[in-house]
């Protein structure tokens, strides 16, 4: 990038930095290194809402007079906070959570910029069909689910797991792009920007 970006990605996802490409917008990133940890008694909404904002403020400290995007995504089920699985059998568990019903993926989206902030959040339900042990063991041997919130990748191969979802897409696979171009465009930064020579 020949010039300052206007904004920086507080993530080192490589899903949310296509979806922003996507959508024609320009960023440099820097990741936000922050405690994950949910707070006791705390909400699944409200946990997200909190990781996007600190995310995003932690790496504004480091960018000043720059637009800062924090972004965090959950999988809920039973309320209950699916994370990242630790290995196999964790793994195979949360998919067998989600077999055969509904669950909430909640993904929130955080814009700081000097003293001014916003967090939106959305909600998709994502209904998975009946699944074995069996074929949860085959996905965690591809090495797909080893690092996505509940042990799976709606944009993978973790697919084939989805017979619907209500909601936004693109919000499940972290970043739900019609939300966070208007949130953007709140702040001054404009999707489809020509591309820089």
């Amino acid at each position: 990038m020949n010039s300052k970006p206007r904004l920086i990605l507080a993530s080192g996802s490589p899903r949310r930095r296509e979806l922003l490409t996507q959508i024609g917008v320009r960023f440099g990133t820097d990741s936000a290194d922050i405690d994950e940890t949910p707070l006791a008694d705390e909400q699944a909404a409200d946990y997200v809402e909190r990781l996007a904002l600190q995310k995003a403020q932690a790496v504004a400290v480091r960018h000043p007079g720059i637009v800062v995007l924090g972004s965090d995504t959950s999988v809920i089920c039973d309320g209950v906070i699916l994370g990242k699985p630790a290995d196999q059998q964790q793994g195979v568990e949360m998919l067998l959570r989600l077999s055969g019903r509904s669950h909430q993926v909640i993904t929130a989206v955080a814009l700081v910029a000097g003293e001014r902030q916003r967090v939106i959040r959305v909600t998709t339900d994502v209904r998975f069909r009946s699944l074995s042990a069996e074929e949860c063991r085959r996905y965690w041997q591809t090495g797909e689910p080893a690092d996505k919130a509940g042990g799976y990748g709606i944009q993978g191969m973790g697919a084939v797991f989805v017979e619907r979802i209500e909601g936004s897409y693109s919000a499940v696979v972290g970043l739900p792009l019609s939300e966070t171009a208007a949130l953007l465009a709140e702040f001054g930064i404009p999707a489809w920007q020509r591309p820089e020579s």
